[in-house]
């Protein structure tokens, strides 16, 4: 069960950089402070049982091996655009691309990893683009990175990507089950981080977590090709990164 940082905050007083750390995770709360346990609990208790339970005792999977491989390439690669032909260059006996496409929905139906997809005006083109992956609780990335806290906070390439997971994570446990969409955007060397898309309406999101404000080139790219009803920065000067996670998405929208 994925908790969000106002729940976990008020149920267990924890601060926003823990959070981006250790995740959603109720069960975990307690054990923080003792990094190794913490770690061997979300390996152990959630990762690999929600693998075996609700993944592999309710669904053939010809290659459980490569299903786990995934996962945890998915977790190195969270924030990141990754394309099949890639996935297949790293995973050995990967079989083809409709595999990996398969086993990625499976993960997400288990609550693990998510594959967002491309932005764009035709859903063809949606289908068929590579996915950005993201965890779906940032404690799958930190428990299987090994790295301490102050380790993972000084890391700042790192702990840029944390940031960008959890922002991501918000959105897309946040919208299950509504009428709002997630995707992200590429075109040559122009990014967007997150789109949202609910009807008619659009938003574009980007995340930065340094202390320098960079100028926005992809969202300006992305809202000339696109009508967007609002551009948003999280981080960076922007709304605060703890301000954003404690906000409903749908009042982005409105």
């Amino acid at each position: 069960m994925h908790w969000s940082y106002a729940e976990m905050r008020e149920a267990f007083g924890l601060s926003l950089e823990h959070y981006i750390l250790y995740g959603g995770y109720p069960g975990a709360a307690g054990l923080i402070k003792d990094r190794e346990r913490w770690a061997r609990y979300i390996i152990d208790s959630l990762i690999e049982t929600t693998i075996s339970r609700d993944i592999l005792l309710l669904t053939r999977v010809d290659k459980p091996a490569l299903l786990r491989r995934l996962f945890h390439l998915c977790c190195d690669y969270s924030g990141q655009v990754f394309s099949y032909q890639k996935m297949l260059g790293q995973l050995h006996d990967a079989g083809n691309t409709t595999t990996l496409a398969h086993y990625l929905e499976l993960l997400n139906g288990a609550g693990l990893i998510a594959g967002l997809p491309k932005f764009s005006g035709k859903r063809v083109m949606q289908r068929s683009s590579s996915p950005k992956v993201q965890v779906l609780n940032t404690a799958l990335m930190s428990a299987v990175s090994n790295l301490s806290f102050e380790a993972a906070r000084q890391d700042r390439d790192y702990w840029g990507r944390l940031v960008e997971s959890a922002v991501g994570s918000h959105l897309i446990n946040s919208t299950r089950g509504k009428n709002i969409e997630v995707f992200y955007w590429l075109e040559r060397s122009q990014e967007v981080d997150f789109v949202l898309r609910s009807g008619a309406n659009i938003v574009a999101i980007e995340v930065k977590s340094g202390r320098k404000r960079e100028h926005l080139t992809g969202i300006e790219a992305f809202s000339r090709a696109f009508r967007v009803k609002r551009q948003l920065l999280v981080g960076s000067q922007g709304i605060p990164v703890g301000e954003f996670l404690l906000t409903p998405v749908e009042t982005w929208l409105r």
